[in-house]
């Protein structure tokens, strides 16, 4: 029974000081979380507020894409009286856009295969082997980032038209690898650095090449910065318009940034508001599928390296 037993209490003096430690801890907390809640409903405030005027354009556009003309201009901010799915078909057939949907497709997905092939390759090398001049080449795809591509048009023009690659689709293929090369170099190069490098080492113990280690065991292990990257890349060739307006003037090549505004501008102020409105909302919707899906991807592949 004496291990039940309660202890005898401290002295009056003891005891006081044990208040004083234990007392005065104990108030600061509670103004910590205080600020703490404040400063969150601050934020949350902020993000909503910037996803409402995010969201608001993009559900305006798809409810007006459903409208007539005469309601786009009467009440822009009601909802259509009823669904006018032949505003999708009229922008899809009359005006051409499934012509430049499959131009973009074939010149957004050739150049992010070659721009993310290429530039894993460039940056592992970067990444992982030094030589004389790595350090230089690897600050010569950083400053490319940092040209201005209005600079480098009328040069890029005539380069491309004595190729003999002007108005044509690998013609823009390329350029837009040339392009997108010295972002996805960078932020690669990063990425491959914060990979281990016992699991390379490895496979070279086991008589693996350096073509194989990298395409079977380093390119996988880095997924989450090429998805990353990918998006970007894919955001940024899918929207791009200056290039193929300056290097592709053939009206059967064009792409969906080109045919929205002929579209735009083909009947002068008796334009065709739904049909562009269905057009923009078809140009919209690969866009937003793609970061939807991998979304997560993204976010893992942006916080990869600080993770490691």
């Amino acid at each position: 029974m004496k291990t039940t037993e309660t202890p005898a209490p401290l002295p009056a003096e003891s005891g006081a000081s044990v208040s004083k430690i234990d007392v005065a801890p104990a108030a600061r907390p509670s103004g910590r979380k205080k600020e703490g809640g404040v400063l969150n409903v601050f934020s949350h405030g902020v993000l909503i507020i910037w996803a409402i005027m995010v969201v608001m354009p993009l559900l305006w556009a798809v409810m007006t894409s459903f409208k007539d003309d005469s309601s786009i201009f009467g009440s822009p901010w009601s909802l259509p009286d009823k669904l006018h799915f032949d505003n999708w078909s009229r922008a899809w057939n009359q005006a051409n856009m499934s012509d430049y949907f499959l131009n973009t497709v074939l010149v957004v997905g050739g150049s992010l295969i070659g721009t993310l092939v290429l530039g894993s390759m460039a940056a592992y090398v970067l990444a992982r082997f030094d030589f004389p001049g790595n350090r230089f080449i690897y600050f010569l795809f950083v400053g490319g980032m940092s040209f201005p591509i209005m600079l480098a048009l009328v040069p890029l023009f005539y380069v491309v038209n004595n190729m003999g690659l002007l108005n044509t689709i690998h013609g823009l293929i390329l350029v837009y690898i040339a392009y997108s090369l010295p972002f996805t170099v960078f932020f690669l190069t990063a990425f491959f650095r914060t990979l281990p490098t016992s699991v390379a080492e490895a496979a070279f113990v086991d008589g693996a090449s350096h073509t194989r280690t990298f395409f079977q065991i380093m390119l996988p292990m880095a997924k989450p910065g090429l998805i990353s990257v990918g998006i970007f890349n894919f955001l940024g060739q899918w929207n791009q318009y200056m290039l193929p307006t300056v290097l592709n003037t053939d009206p059967d090549k064009r792409v969906l940034t080109q045919g929205l505004v002929q579209l735009a501008v083909s009947q002068g102020y008796k334009g065709d508001w739904s049909g562009l409105f269905a057009g923009l909302v078809m140009a919209m919707l690969p866009v937003l599928a793609a970061y939807i899906v991998f979304q997560r991807q993204v976010v893992a592949g942006l916080t990869a390296g600080a993770l490691k």
